[in-house]
């Protein structure tokens, strides 16, 4: 055995150091951002649950976290105060997006994504092994008494992260290839379940995940029902074909952003409301509705269009 080797080695996990070297070698990330992307990357169950008030510790965790937290800077020269949805967001997809964004089989990087993430902070995507994936049990069911399932259907992409997740929780995470996160993606697609691209900025200021949301469990979604705005739209919206519709209230049933009533017999749909994640198109057995772009909901995270430099296609599958 080398003796110049550091006795660190013996007890620091490989994935813990190749995600110190990533912080190391971001222009942007801070100290804090390097402690906070550990703990919440080490202890996501606690982490969530301590956030949505359903751990055992919360009231004591939640307030010594925002103490803490005080004692590092929030700001940006450039950026002013950040707020909570800037540092932790999601970009709603359709299924067509989120499957390619598993399949990439080279490095990525698309460093500021101002147009399509609307933060100011956490909005880079940049991809490092993007074949190594991970499907880890969702900490927002798990933080549930009576979860939707099944809970393994958040998908962790990319180097550090994969790795991270994969080493620190060996019996909540597995790894799978990116075949398999496709159909996990389907899977939860027909569940009714939207997916969402997250950004955060303890996870390096990018995207390190695919989450397959329902409004039941999800913590993004009920905060952003209640008010804090951490969900970016896909930049598309559900339009119905009322010469088709049937009336059927299958789509209603399904919204998870409860954007579609029933108006006289037919679909009528909240553009305000409506995020375009389009699972109300994949449950609609007639095609009368549809994803069309709307330039006022944000350009899309369409992959193939920001790699070739076009705007993305004015309908989604």
């Amino acid at each position: 055995m080398d003796d110049t080797r550091q006795s660190s080695d013996f007890f620091i996990c490989p994935s813990t150091k190749k995600y110190f070297q990533e912080w190391r070698a971001s222009n942007n990330s801070t100290l804090w951002d390097f402690i906070h992307g550990y703990i919440y990357g080490r202890w996501p169950y606690t982490y969530i649950g301590v956030a949505k008030g359903r751990h055992p510790l919360a009231k004591l965790l939640g307030p010594l976290f925002r103490i803490v937290s005080s004692l590092f800077p929030k700001t940006k020269p450039d950026n002013g105060r950040i707020t909570f949805a800037d540092g932790y967001h999601g970009k709603v997809m359709p299924l067509d997006r989120a499957s390619r964004l598993v399949t990439i089989n080279k490095p990525l990087a698309m460093p500021d994504l101002e147009q399509v993430i609307p933060y100011r902070r956490a909005r880079a995507l940049i991809l490092k092994n993007p074949d190594q994936i991970a499907a880890l049990q969702c900490p927002c069911r798990a933080a549930r008494d009576t979860p939707c399932l099944p809970d393994d259907v958040c998908l962790i992409i990319g180097e550090p992260f994969a790795g991270f997740i994969a080493e620190h929780h060996p019996e909540k995470a597995r790894r799978i290839t990116p075949e398999e996160a496709v159909t996990i993606l389907e899977q939860e697609e027909e569940r009714g379940h939207v997916h969402h691209a997250f950004f955060k900025d303890a996870m390096l200021d990018r995207f390190y995940a695919i989450c397959n949301c329902c409004a039941c469990c999800c913590g993004a979604m009920s905060a952003h029902r209640n008010g804090t705005p951490m969900l970016a739209s896909s930049g598309y919206v559900s339009v119905v074909d009322h010469d088709l519709c049937a009336g059927c209230s299958t789509c209603e049933a399904f919204c998870q952003f409860g954007a579609i009533s029933m108006a006289e017999g037919q679909a009528e749909v909240d553009y305000e409301k409506c995020m375009g994640c389009g699972v109300c198109v994949s449950k609609c057995e007639l095609g009368a509705a549809s994803l069309q772009r709307d330039p006022g909901k944000g350009e899309p995270l369409d992959i193939l269009a920001l790699q070739e430099g076009k705007t993305a296609p004015l309908t989604a599958a």
